[in-house]
């Protein structure tokens, strides 16, 4: 199982997804790929739209059963907590104008 959340994406890295994987919300992507199309997919992502912000859940076997992976500017940070990987939410500060 395969579960991508993008932020700051454009419509043709959304297409490519929506090739492999179902997007059930605006910007999550679900499916059951191969670990190959799984980092064909990541690759494609982080070369062709390196200003994007990319979550990747994917199983492993691991305690929880699955790994995360980050990359860019996310509105959520992976915190490793004694060997189990827990989401926190980041707190962006608005500019004054």
């Amino acid at each position: 199982m395969v579960i991508v959340i993008i932020e700051h994406v454009t419509s043709a890295a959304r297409g490519e997804l929506t090739r492999w994987l179902i997007e059930p919300r605006a910007g999550v992507f679900i499916g059951n790929v191969s670990a190959m199309v799984r980092e064909k997919l990541w690759s494609y992502l982080v070369k062709k739209h390196p200003k994007c912000a990319i979550t990747l859940f994917y199983s492993a076997k691991t305690e929880q059963g699955f790994v995360i992976r980050t990359y860019g500017d996310t509105t959520r940070k992976v915190v490793d907590y004694d060997g189990l990987a827990l989401i926190k939410r980041v707190e962006r500060r608005q500019r004054a104008y």
